[in-house]
């Protein structure tokens, strides 16, 4: 059966699942008022603040550049307005060109040039008047699943994300995968221990080797800073939560991949392809930081699975939450949107992994999520790490 979602079509032809206006501040030096413009103006404009940009080495300045483009060229991005304090390496003018070249109306407001804190607030509640009402032109339009673009995360894990929740979700990537959407899974970290197995899914072995050598690089950063990654996992959380050892964490994350081929592994922040297939994005282990990655690729939604309980959410993507433990969702069931613990109880996985691609499809449509409902937005930037640094200046 087909599926089909009302979405906003975007001049580079992605289609949005929300029409925000976002406020993307270039550095932290802007980060708040940035907050502040985009609560005077009203809940169609949301920002990302951040604690980056100020001042960063080349590579990892190109990152962030990377990421805060990306954010605003998110197809649930109607317009945007970028947002500097004037002294910064990264230049608005730079972040705004990047996303006017999508076709997206794009302004930008410098703090110092307009008079200071209490100026860049009037001026950008009026710029961003300007923005809604450009924003305002796009209708929402009859649009197919294959439009999608769906990242997958997982934070707070226990014995059960493993058994129920990530395998569901994973059921429920194969079902987009199918209908020709793009599903995505990223935190690198959580790879060791079970990269012989995504290994042997790559579709190509470019993308086996690609996928071997960020597995050994997030290795070798951590021995840089004398951690040991696979006696340091999992997190005492993790363990309180019945996990064991960095393979069992491993193989219960991956799963929520589903089943299907890797076409390809990208960098983080970078664009995700949108024909469709499971692709991987080299992020680190840290939750937020790697929903925001996935987010600056593209991905209209992401589905969160977590056992102990969490309230992530995102300014500009949908995050549904889906459980796999009947405990947590009786306790937090106004963050959760799906249950899976219903496996335990006797439902297949297929069979919650349908439900949760339902309420994929329903989110595309404009339900909004628990996270929503509630305005949980978190965003950060990953900072490029020394070894990488070393690497990409050398190499």
């Amino acid at each position: 059966m087909a599926h089909t979602f009302e979405g906003y079509r975007r001049p580079d032809g992605r289609v949005g699942v929300r029409n925000y206006v976002a406020v993307i501040p270039t550095s932290v030096a802007a980060s708040s008022v940035a907050s502040a413009i985009a609560d005077e103006a009203g809940p169609w404009a949301r920002a990302t603040p951040h604690q980056l940009g100020t001042s960063q080495p080349t590579p990892a300045r190109r990152q962030t550049e990377r990421v805060l483009v990306g954010i605003g060229r998110n197809p649930n991005v109607g317009a945007a307005l970028v947002v500097e304090l004037g002294t910064e390496d990264i230049s608005a003018e730079t972040i705004a060109d990047g996303i006017s070249n999508s076709g997206k109306t794009t302004e930008t407001l410098a703090i110092r040039e307009v008079g200071g804190t209490s100026n860049a607030l009037v001026e950008g509640v009026s710029r961003l008047t300007r923005l809604k009402a450009e924003a305002d032109r796009a209708t929402r339009e009859e649009a197919d699943v294959s439009e999608l673009v769906f990242g997958v995360e997982c934070g707070g894990s226990d014995a059960t994300s493993g058994i129920a929740a990530n395998p569901a979700v994973g059921a429920a990537c194969d079902r987009l995968v199918e209908a020709g959407g793009t599903a995505s899974f990223s935190e690198t970290p959580e790879f060791i221990g079970a990269e012989h197995i995504l290994a042997d899914r790559c579709a190509d072995e470019e993308t086996r080797e690609r996928l071997l050598e960020r597995v050994d690089m997030r290795e070798g950063m951590a021995e840089l800073m004398s951690v040991d990654l696979r006696g340091a996992q999992p997190t005492p959380g993790n363990q309180v939560g019945g996990l064991t050892t960095i393979e069992e964490k491993s193989l219960g994350a991956i799963s929520k991949g589903g089943t299907t081929a890797i076409r390809g592994i990208v960098d983080y922040g970078e664009e995700l392809p949108t024909n469709g297939g499971l692709v991987l994005m080299d992020t680190p282990g840290y939750d937020v930081e790697s929903v925001v990655g996935k987010v600056a690729g593209g991905a209209q939604i992401v589905a969160f699975t977590t056992g102990r309980g969490s309230t992530t959410g995102n300014p500009l993507a949908p995050v549904i939450k889906v459980t796999g433990n009947p405990k947590t969702w009786k306790r937090m069931s106004n963050n959760i949107d799906v249950n899976a613990g219903t496996v335990f109880d006797g439902e297949s996985i297929d069979s919650v992994g349908g439900r949760i691609f339902e309420t994929l499809v329903d989110v595309a449509n404009g339900r909004r999520t628990e996270a929503e409902h509630r305005r949980l937005e978190e965003f950060a930037i990953n900072e490029i790490q020394p070894e990488e640094l070393t690497t990409e200046v050398s190499g």
